[in-house]
């Protein structure tokens, strides 16, 4: 749950104001019921896959099935609408760090309108450039995720300890950051 929260926390503030009511209690409610039908969509999908391909089963399970499987194709489409509707949540988080950034943090109707077509426009085009994403993921995991989870909250912990970072209390947190730096490092040289 903690890596979770550091992969995911640039939504909360954004999706918390959204609330009717952004209260403690809601937040909690709305966290607990999505996380857990996330993990009973996650393990049955894991389950089905193993259950049907045993040792075969593909980290993409619509790849175990032929292309002309109706309910596969089925599946897929499903699948593509959520991604559909997952990808606006991504670009409203870049939209709102382009505005602090270049305009204080207010943007008129038209700026709004002109920087998300701006944002969808650039990372579609990225998207229809290459046929296979497999290497960007792979890199973005690297680069974004291990550092974002790993590194960074380590070496601020680390700085921000009054004590040095041999002391025992810090040991737990230099090694953390150490296989943070090693999982970065050997999976960047593998993924090249």
């Amino acid at each position: 749950m903690c890596v979770s929260a550091f992969v995911c926390h640039h939504n909360s503030f954004l999706i918390y104001g959204s609330l009717e009511e952004p209260t403690l209690s809601n937040w909690s409610r709305i966290t607990h019921v999505s996380v857990s039908l996330a993990l009973f969509i996650s393990v049955l999908f894991a389950v089905c896959g193993y259950v049907t391909f045993t040792g075969y089963t593909e980290g993409d399970i619509f790849e175990n099935y032929c292309r002309d499987d109706d309910l596969a194709t089925f599946g897929r489409f499903c699948y593509g609408v959520t991604i559909i509707l997952t990808f606006p949540i991504e670009c409203f988080v870049t939209r709102e760090v382009i505005a602090n950034v270049f305009f204080s943090g207010t943007l008129t109707t038209i700026l709004h309108v002109a920087v998300t077509v701006v944002v969808v426009a650039v990372a579609t085009s990225i998207s229809l450039v290459y046929d296979c994403l497999g290497i960007v993921l792979e890199l973005n995991g690297i680069l974004s995720a291990t550092p974002l989870v790993f590194i960074i909250p380590t070496a601020c912990y680390l700085k921000l300890s009054k004590e040095r970072w041999n002391h025992p209390d810090n040991l737990t947190s230099g090694l953390i950051l150490t296989v943070g730096v090693l999982v970065m490092t050997v999976g960047f040289v593998m993924t090249v």
